[in-house]
């Protein structure tokens, strides 16, 4: 999967992802760009953007695909975050 870390989340979490492609907002070239232009600049490249930003307004066919996506991976998510996080 091809993720994408926005510059708030801490660079250093892609290192628990090993078995995906993961990327930062920086590192992909994209640094002060809005929330809205980084969608759009990852909708063609990225699987995923990862973000704790809210409401972007999307409908619900997006929240249901954006849904079982996290579904799909979660046990990656989840050990993820507990290896980064030690929760």
């Amino acid at each position: 999967m091809r993720i994408l870390l926005d510059e708030c989340i801490d660079r250093r979490f892609a290192r628990e992802l090993p078995r995906h492609e993961v990327r930062t907002v920086p590192e992909a070239g994209w640094a002060g760009k809005s929330n809205g232009e980084l969608l759009a600049l990852a909708e063609n490249s990225f699987d995923v953007f990862v973000t704790v930003a809210q409401n972007y307004g999307l409908n619900d066919r997006q929240i249901r695909a954006a849904e079982a996506l996290i579904r799909k991976h979660e046990n990656d998510i989840r050990s993820a975050w507990r290896r980064h996080f030690g929760r």
